[in-house]
């Protein structure tokens, strides 16, 4: 029987960090249904973000998966040890998710998945992160904010869509797994949470010539969102040179960001570069 978080903690006589932003979550079928998104399963290797106390681990390992666990924070590593540690297909990785390099569980032309409760405060750059390793990953499912959750499913002029849907869709398909309350977590967040599915996409929606500078590009577009394009961009180029980008690009410079497609920015990038 996999335990409940609380029952772990005072197990082993902790709290949650208040200050690092535990929540940890302790509905079951949460878990569950988190495991079932990733394809946990005999042979399938879950890289597993901030493993906590173990209740989705727990889950992971349960399905026959190969669990590599990356936690920060010594005194819960200490805890995945003992309850995980003589497991062959669990591997505890003690190290800073932000940092981490996901590609490297790529090994041996095994294609990882990526689960995990993410810390809110750094949804954004862990995000970004993954996406450094997109090439070489499979399916993420992650539980994050409901309202970045929304954000990350926008279509184009919804007034949440922005940079980092932009980035993430145009190679992965996005969706909605399930809404998640406060009361799911101990200590409950002020905020509600959705588990996110970011399936990997065969073929990327716009071919763009250096992923580094497209990001870039989107990220400077909706610094200024409330901008026309042609203005937006202007810390990459004159306003003729952007212009020429756009027509190029068959893009009209003076939408906002926020009305511009996935595939519309891919071809700015693509006239920018060329």
């Amino acid at each position: 029987m996999i335990e409940s978080p609380v029952t772990v903690l005072r197990r082993h006589g902790l709290e949650a960090r208040k200050s690092w932003g535990q929540h940890f979550l302790h509905a079951m079928h949460v878990h569950a249904s988190i495991a079932r998104s990733v394809g946990a399963r005999e042979g399938q290797r879950v890289v597993e973000i901030g493993s906590g106390l173990g209740t989705l681990t727990a889950h992971l390992l349960e399905a026959g998966a190969d669990v590599w666990s990356i936690e920060r924070d010594r005194d819960l590593c200490e805890v995945l040890r003992k309850e995980f540690g003589d497991q062959p297909n669990f591997k505890l990785h003690e190290a800073d998710a932000v940092k981490f390099d996901y590609a490297s569980a790529a090994e041996d032309g095994i294609r990882p998945n990526i689960a995990g409760n993410l810390p809110y405060h750094l949804t954004g750059p862990l995000l970004f992160r993954m996406l450094e390793a997109q090439a070489v990953t499979g399916t993420w499912v992650i539980l994050i904010q409901k309202e970045v959750a929304q954000r990350l499913c926008a279509p184009p002029g919804n007034k949440t869509y922005g940079g980092i849907t932009v980035g993430l869709s145009r190679v992965r398909d996005i969706s909605m797994v399930m809404p998640v309350p406060p009361g799911a977590f101990a200590p409950p967040p002020r905020v509600d949470s959705a588990v996110v599915m970011l399936a990997r996409r065969e073929a990327p929606r716009g071919e763009v010539p250096d992923e580094a500078r497209f990001l870039s590009l989107v990220r400077t577009a909706f610094q200024m969102r409330r901008k026309t394009l042609s203005n937006a961009l202007r810390p990459l180029g004159s306003r003729e040179e952007v212009e020429a980008w756009c027509a190029t690009a068959d893009v009209d410079p003076k939408l906002r960001p926020e009305r511009i497609t996935v595939e519309g920015f891919a071809a700015i990038a693509r006239a920018r570069d060329a």
